[in-house]
């Protein structure tokens, strides 16, 4: 965060929703550490308090429990306190889960991503910052991803991703809201959960690796991700709520590194920085299975448009955001 970000974040309350989560927490732990007022709204579904337990003696941390799905909940939070921001994380993530399970996927990431614009536009808020996902670049195969192009979706987690981004379109023409939506590649960092069924790609090989388990890999390894890491987030999420260029509201950036790496090339990295710490990972075997469901083969974003709009300049290319990981779950996830 620049001094003027500071200087104009100073004094403001900002709520986010998903606070206990994985990119939510590393917001709240960035605001705080810059004396911003923060409010956490979470139902702990897929957040964890150890997540923000470090928080609770924050004078300027505030924990509201409440969901999504219901509107009384998501008006608590503004009965309480004047926010300014919001930054919308609260989602249920995971192509397979929402594959499982759309509609639950649907009540969460579609009626309750409406509840909290609604919410917020009632409240006054002066901008409505949200989660996107790159999922919605569907089957479009050309790259790199430019956000005025997109495919059909592949899954119903796609599909909710998008109707969040029409629904922030749509409360701006007609309403007058300021929304940013900020599709991630990719994301990963410190917190980020290596436990469950829908676990993502790197804590999950991360943890394989500390057990001294072979990973698998869905397919041959040649898939290929734009992976980002969290700190980049973080800035463009800052970015997003301080800009005062009126043309860089209302629309959706890309928020990646802009590099791709493959699947095989990712498991090997891991394994690599891991046996720094644990020679016997060295030599751990990682094998493959069948390709998944719903994936898409290769994402690239191009992120011109963010650069542009809102001067993002990621500080972590795969690598450096890879043993920043690395050391982190090895200080909290190792046997």
């Amino acid at each position: 965060m620049t001094n003027t970000q500071h200087d104009y974040l100073k004094g403001q309350t900002v709520l986010i929703t998903g606070g206990a989560g994985f990119i939510g927490s590393n917001l709240c732990e960035t605001l705080l550490n810059y004396g911003i007022n923060v409010i956490c709204f979470d139902n702990f579904s897929t957040g964890f308090k150890k997540n923000i337990s470090p928080f609770l003696n924050d004078t300027n941390f505030t924990l509201i429990e409440g969901d999504i799905r219901n509107m009384e909940d998501c008006q608590l939070p503004f009965k309480q306190h004047n926010v300014d921001y919001v930054l919308h994380q609260a989602a249920l993530g995971s192509v397979p889960r929402s594959i499982k399970d759309p509609i639950t996927s649907n009540a969460v990431n579609v009626s309750g991503f409406l509840n909290m614009l609604v919410a917020s536009k009632e409240a006054g808020v002066k901008r409505f910052i949200y989660a996107a996902s790159s999922s919605t670049y569907g089957d479009h195969e050309a790259l790199p991803k430019v956000e005025d192009v997109i495919g059909n979706p592949l899954s119903p987690y796609a599909i909710t991703k998008y109707v969040n981004e029409l629904y922030a379109s749509v409360f701006h023409k007609t309403y007058g809201f300021e929304t940013i939506g900020l599709r991630y590649f990719n994301v990963f960092g410190k917190r980020q959960d290596p436990d469950g069924a829908y676990a993502a790609v790197i804590p999950k090989f991360v943890q394989q690796f500390l057990k001294h388990e072979s990973p698998y890999i869905n397919g041959d390894g040649s898939y290929s991700r734009d992976f980002t890491y969290i700190d980049n987030v973080i800035q463009m999420n800052i970015n997003a709520m301080t800009t005062s260029n009126t043309e860089a509201l209302n629309t959706v950036y890309n928020v990646a590194y802009g590099e791709r790496t493959s699947l095989i090339e990712l498991a090997t990295l891991l394994r690599q920085y891991l046996s720094e710490y644990d020679s016997k990972i060295k030599t751990i075997e990682i094998k493959h299975r069948a390709e998944r469901i719903g994936d898409i083969p290769h994402s690239l974003a191009s992120i011109e448009k963010a650069k542009q709009n809102l001067n993002y300049k990621p500080t972590y290319n795969i690598e450096e955001g890879l043993k920043e990981a690395v050391n982190w779950y090895w200080n909290n996830y190792k046997e």
